[in-house]
């Protein structure tokens, strides 16, 4: 179960780093914009890891339901908890993201 914790934490790290890059993108949309376009790149590169972690998640949970075992009713709550987190958070980056292409 502590793979899960593990890859809850590393989605959260990507869902920061692309909202960081978001945000450069926009500081730089003006001033730098290939640089800009670089951030904005590095955003959505970091999207598509969170989405990648986040179905690794799934899958693991998953396979541990087929296996009979039982996951205990507190992991749960937690990790609903952190995914609607992590949801909102990704609603934030995609409107930074969004800015920035407007």
């Amino acid at each position: 179960m502590q793979i899960i914790k593990k890859l809850s934490k590393m989605i959260e790290e990507e869902l920061n780093d692309a909202e960081k890059y978001a945000r450069c993108a926009l500081n730089h949309k003006e001033d730098r914009p290939m640089l800009a376009e670089t951030f904005y790149s590095l955003s959505l590169e970091e999207l598509k890891h969170m989405n990648q972690l986040h179905n690794s998640v799934v899958k693991i949970i998953e396979e541990i339901r087929q296996s009979g075992v039982q996951v205990p009713e507190g992991m749960m709550e937690l990790y609903n908890y952190l995914h609607e987190e992590q949801i909102e958070h990704e609603k934030e980056v995609r409107m930074l993201q969004t800015m920035f292409r407007e």
